[in-house]
């Protein structure tokens, strides 16, 4: 039974090999335009010392759920910590941003409620919805008048919530938060962000665009990870002192969880306190976004709407995305082909970053390596 399984599965990897979408990892190479550590706080030394430091007095793990052995000061002074970073009351820590989404929305939502979500949300807030056995009502991206539309035919009964990222992971473009508070403020919908891409990087106390907009106060909660421009990992949801009571009763990626490591914890706290100091920093980042864009389109790229430090450059044609980006490679660069099924169909597209420490050489040299690119095709 074990073989014939096996020999399934390897049919299915030969498939997707053959429809040219099989991937495996592999690690970076040249200069990097696919990091999501835009502050460089990944290498940063003064994280790191802070992090070891805080490691030898505090030990390497917490040895259980936070409901049983893994509670203590340390996630308390984080959580803490956090809200008030986010401008909220309460956090509730994840050990990641994709176990943070599916234990909020499969834990807030349940059947017969409505979850209305973009339809380019990511697969960890998908998850979490399909989890919550609640209805789905997918909206296409960034379409605010299908938005309305789904928000007025929902059916009485029932919940209601609108789910969006502030800023998208693939396309980099800046969601129009404001008017989508407006509209589930109109229909009596409860608004969840994900503030993933934006943490760090927007906001006077940098805690993303919620705040940068002034919108706390008119949305559910937010959603924090620490594996972008705070250079760890872990994730963290910032809300009301009753929803994160609520989580920890039902978010079930919580309590069944053992809680995450100190080191994890220390370099979250430590990463926000930093940010304060890295002005010139997150200047830099949105700068160099600016110059890559402008570059791109002036060589007759689409870029799509990005209007962030995620920039796609798009190619339609999976095959076409696997060409340049190997263009790229050997030109010295990381770069990587986005394809189905991560996006559409019809929509493979490079999606290049850009972080603080990138070489304005380097993007540069990269327009000019795919301007080649393009010239010879």
């Amino acid at each position: 039974m074990s073989r014939d399984l096996l020999e399934e599965l390897e049919a299915e990897l030969e498939q997707r090999r053959a429809d040219g979408l099989f991937r495996s990892p592999r690690s970076s190479y040249g200069t990097s335009f696919t990091s999501n550590d835009y502050l460089g706080l990944a290498s940063d030394p003064e994280l790191a010392s802070v992090v070891a430091h805080g490691v030898e007095n505090s030990g390497t793990g917490l040895t259980g759920s936070r409901l049983l052995s893994g509670e203590g000061p340390l996630p308390r002074v984080a959580e803490s910590f956090l809200a008030a970073f986010c401008g909220q009351s309460a956090a509730v820590l994840f050990s990641s941003g994709y176990a943070a989404n599916v234990g909020l929305m499969s834990a807030i939502a349940r059947r017969g409620d409505h979850v209305v979500s973009d339809a380019l949300n990511h697969a960890s807030l998908i998850d979490g919805i399909r989890l919550s056995g609640a209805h789905k009502h997918i909206v296409p991206h960034g379409d605010l008048m299908a938005m309305e539309r789904a928000l007025a035919g929902l059916p009485a009964e029932g919940r209601r919530f609108v789910v969006v990222e502030s800023i998208y992971s693939m396309d980099g473009d800046l969601t129009d938060l404001a008017v989508i508070c407006t509209l589930a403020e109109r229909y009596g919908a409860a608004v969840i962000v994900d503030e993933a891409h934006a943490t760090g990087l927007y906001g006077q106390r940098g805690s993303g665009r919620v705040e940068a907009l002034g919108l706390t106060d008119r949305v559910l909660c937010t959603v924090h990870t620490g594996g972008k421009a705070l250079g760890s990992g872990g994730a963290w949801v910032a809300g009301s002192k009753t929803l994160a009571r609520y989580l920890h009763n039902h978010a079930r990626s919580f309590i069944y969880s053992t809680a995450p490591v100190p080191g994890l914890i220390l370099s979250l706290i430590a990463a926000v306190r930093m940010l304060p100091s890295l002005a010139d920093r997150v200047a830099a980042v949105h700068r160099k976004a600016r110059v890559l864009r402008q570059g791109l389109v002036a060589a007759g790229f689409d870029t799509g709407p990005s209007a962030s430090c995620i920039v796609p450059v798009m190619m339609g044609d999976s095959d076409e995305a696997m060409a340049v980006a190997r263009e790229l490679t050997r030109a010295g660069f990381d770069v990587r082909a986005i394809r189905p099924p991560t996006v559409p169909q019809g929509t493979a597209r490079l999606r290049l970053t850009v972080t603080s420490d990138l070489p304005d050489s380097e993007i540069a040299r990269l327009l000019s390596v795919l301007a080649d690119t393009q010239a010879a095709a």
